[in-house]
């Protein structure tokens, strides 16, 4: 390399690539540039012919394997960034998709319940007046009445409440309070609302406990669970 310096080898290595393209261009009949670019070529293509012969594959193939590499590392990093938005994105819409199932499943267990408790207290209010009227009831008429008219998976649930309460005692009456009937009722005419009779019926009594409940807590094992707790409902 005695016919070049250092920084001239450094200089021809960079614009090798440019001399010999240019170089091409010219022999395949490009159409020549303004006197300033021909100027340029001319000075790439000395530096490259500066260059021992042995030499100049090499200056240009590193040229060619740099250009490469940049290449490569622009296209990964490209590559990566693509593939976290995709992931963000993927992320975020499994999300969306978790809370609208949820929020699906919320209101359909919602309405599965509601439609459960009109139909308890559809049941109830057909069959509260399906019993012959009597004078007075036994205990295990009333108790029969309850079954006929509360859920199965609910009658225990029930039947503790009424247990407590009164004993199944339909004229059952809170001295102090004048709380009334199976379900101590206070004040007693709340009764009228399942039906006129409420005084001397239990099974109107029985369909007002029933809805009153279903609408208060939901079920009667519901309001079990909150008596069980507070000792009332």
């Amino acid at each position: 390399m005695s016919r070049i310096s250092v920084r001239g080898f450094a200089v021809a290595s960079a614009t090798a690539v440019t001399a010999v393209g240019s170089v091409v261009g010219v022999a395949s009949g490009s159409v020549a540039q303004n006197n300033n670019d021909a100027e340029a070529t001319a000075a790439d293509t000395t530096l490259l012919a500066d260059i021992p012969a042995g030499q100049q594959a090499q200056v240009q193939s590193a040229s060619l394997t740099q250009q490469a590499d940049a290449q490569a590392i622009a296209a990964d990093a490209s590559a990566k960034k693509d593939a976290e938005e995709a992931a963000r994105k993927a992320a975020a819409e499994t999300a969306i998709a978790k809370k609208a199932a949820a929020e699906q499943a919320a209101k359909e267990a919602k309405e599965r319940a509601e439609a459960k408790k009109q139909a308890a207290t559809r049941s109830a209010a057909r069959d509260s007046s399906s019993f012959p009227v009597q004078t007075s009831y036994t205990v295990a008429q009333i108790q029969a009445m309850a079954r006929q008219m509360v859920a199965g998976d609910q009658f225990q649930c029930f039947s503790n409440i009424v247990d407590h309460e009164s004993s199944w005692n339909y004229h059952a009456t809170n001295a102090s309070s004048g709380a009334y009937g199976l379900f101590q009722a206070l004040p007693a005419g709340k009764y009228a609302s399942a039906g006129a009779d409420w005084q001397t019926n239990p099974a109107t009594q029985i369909k007002w406990g029933l809805n009153y409940m279903n609408s208060r807590y939901g079920s009667p094992c519901q309001a079990w669970s909150f008596w069980s707790a507070n000792h009332w409902y």
